[in-house]
C-alpha cells in the first residue's frame, strides 16, 4: 500500500473537507454500522437541474469510514442522484486505493450505503408528490 494513500486517509480523518450539516437538505439520511459503532449522517442539496450541488456529512467512527465518506462526497459533486445510485464497492475501493479486509470494507462502504438510502427515500417522496 502506498504511504501516499495512507496519509490521505489520515488527513481526511483528522481534517475532513466535507464535515458539517446542511439546513434544508434535499437528501438526508443517518445510519450506523452496529458491529463497530461507526455512524454517518449525510446531507445533500441539489441544484435546479437535479445535480448534486453541495454535500456534507456528520458522524463518528474509524478513520476508514470517516475518510471514505469525505472522499465520496468530494467525488459526487455535479453527479445526479441516479449516477450516485450506480456507484458500488469497486468505486470506493478504487477511490481509497488500499487493501481492505471484509470488515474494513463495511466501514468504507457505510457512507455510500447511507447516501444511497437517502437518495431512495428522496425519490419515494418525489414520486408521492412530497417535497
Amino acid at each position: 500500500m502506498s504511504s501516499m494513500y495512507r496519509q490521505l486517509i489520515v488527513d481526511r480523518y483528522k481534517a475532513p473537507l466535507f464535515k458539517g450539516k446542511l439546513d434544508n437538505a434535499d437528501i438526508h439520511f443517518h445510519d450506523a454500522n452496529p458491529l463497530c459503532g461507526d455512524e454517518i449522517e449525510v446531507f445533500v442539496r441539489l441544484d435546479d437541474e437535479g445535480k448534486i450541488k453541495e454535500a456534507k456529512f456528520d458522524g463518528t467512527g474509524c478513520a476508514i469510514s470517516q475518510a471514505s465518506v469525505d472522499l465520496l462526497l468530494e467525488g459526487i459533486e455535479g453527479m445526479t442522484p441516479d449516477e450516485v445510485m450506480g456507484l458500488d464497492a469497486d468505486f470506493i475501493k478504487e477511490m481509497l486505493n488500499i487493501p481492505l479486509t471484509p470488515v474494513r470494507l463495511k466501514c468504507a462502504l457505510l457512507g455510500l450505503k447511507v447516501l444511497q438510502a437517502g437518495i431512495l427515500i428522496h425519490k419515494k417522496k418525489q414520486e408521492a408528490g412530497e417535497s
